[in-house]
Parts: structure tokens; C-alpha cells; sequence
């Protein structure tokens, strides 16, 4: 996924199914200057992980 994509999905009023290594995620902020997005699972919502956004991949 591409910088500009994710912020649009972080900010976006509905729900983007977003996974990362097969896991639905949720972004919570996108850091444009690292290219890295702080994320957590819909599993997991306590567990937070910062990854490369282009990691994430949009469900379609």
C-alpha cells in the first residue's frame, strides 16, 4: 500500500478492510516521513505494532 492510501483509509468515515501478514487491522496513524503506520488487530486492540505501510495490503 502507498502513503497516500493509507492516510485516506486512516481518515476515512468508513470502515477499509486493511490486513497485515493475514490479520484485519485497523491504522491508527500514519507517519509519512518514516513511511511507517502504528496499527493493532481487530483481534488484538491493546496490541499496537508500527510497520512499513507498504506492508499492509487493502482488501478489495
Amino acid at each position: 500500500m502507498n502513503i497516500g492510501r493509507a492516510i485516506e483509509i486512516m481518515n476515512a468515515a468508513d470502515i477499509v478492510d486493511v490486513s497485515y501478514q493475514g490479520e484485519k487491522i485497523i491504522i491508527q496513524n500514519v507517519d509519512e516521513k518514516t513511511k511507517k503506520a502504528r496499527i493493532y488487530t481487530k483481534a488484538k486492540p491493546d496490541y499496537e505494532l508500527e510497520v512499513d505501510v507498504y506492508q499492509l495490503i487493502e482488501e478489495i
